[in-house]
């Protein structure tokens, strides 16, 4: 895929959502980090109904640890892989408030160095958060990356470095969320709805389907 064509897509995406975003609710970085961290092979709409239960009791470092992991688990053992992501989320929030003064670090480093946070929980709250140009690569990304040949790679880290170096610099702040909402809704991993697909005729995806 040449430059041309990507720029073009990420002008039909910019048009079709000026201001795209994670579908995870949260109102500050520390519970935009904690809902990541659940997100983890969890649907967002599974983490948003149990952080709606949690946040309101306990939103802060020293709330959440001062829970406990099974007191933690009561609120989200809705979510898949709970008790360790409450045992990581309990460790955090005791990291943050030894290390940090309570304050989710802005760098990456200090980010993997919290348990639960791996390289993608890291870029989602570096990007979503502090506006920084890290790429996410999730099971959509890395879908759509490769079935409409932005950025093939065999690998998430692969992709992830070719997405940085392609996306054209003016889109590279807000291709995270355009590419996961384009996977999740249209570009979907059983059938794509090429159909309805605003990028149809720039995707060089070999195996097109009518699907609306």
């Amino acid at each position: 895929m040449n430059a041309v064509k990507r720029a073009e897509i990420f002008r039909r995406l910019k048009e079709d959502n000026p201001e795209p975003t994670t579908e995870l609710e949260y109102q500050s970085v520390f519970e935009l980090l904690v809902a990541v961290i659940l997100s983890a092979q969890a649907t967002d709409v599974g983490v948003n109904k149990a952080t709606a239960k949690l946040f309101p009791v306990a939103n802060t470092p020293a709330a959440i640890h001062a829970l406990g992991v099974e007191g933690l688990e009561a609120y989200i053992k809705t979510i898949g892989l709970y008790r360790s992501k409450a045992k990581n989320v309990i460790e955090t929030c005791r990291l943050l408030v030894e290390r940090h003064d309570s304050v989710v670090p802005s760098t990456r480093e200090e980010l993997e160095a919290l348990p639960g946070v791996g390289r993608k929980t890291a870029n989602v709250v570096l990007n979503t958060a502090f506006r920084q140009p890290a790429m996410a690569v999730d099971t959509h990304i890395f879908r759509v990356s490769n079935r409409t040949g932005i950025a093939p790679g065999k690998n998430v880290l692969e992709v992830e470095k070719k997405l940085l170096k392609f996306v054209p610099r003016e889109y590279l702040l807000d291709a995270h969320h355009w590419l996961i909402l384009h996977g999740r809704y249209v570009c979907q991993a059983r059938k794509p709805r090429c159909g309805s697909c605003r990028i149809e005729d720039l995707c060089e995806y070999k195996h097109k389907t009518s699907d609306d």
